[in-house]
């Protein structure tokens, strides 16, 4: 039986402008919690994060101005 290779990477949404004005140090992954018609809107690539920046507070990361 032929090994099922390993899907590409997709992102939903990337700052490629964050990448090329600021050194980014270290980088996080997380998933968020969406509801309703922003999943389909994601899944169509409708995300804006042009805008966006995250905080940690009590141990969270927040995100703030991400348009979906």
């Amino acid at each position: 039986m032929a090994k099922k290779e390993a899907p590409e990477r997709k992102y939903a949404a990337q700052n490629r402008k964050a990448r090329h004005n600021y050194f980014i140090d270290e980088v996080l992954e997380a998933g968020i919690m969406l509801a309703g018609t922003a999943v389909k809107s994601l899944r169509q690539g409708k995300a804006n994060i042009g805008d966006a920046y995250a905080t940690v507070k009590d141990g969270e990361i927040w995100l703030y101005n991400m348009n979906i």
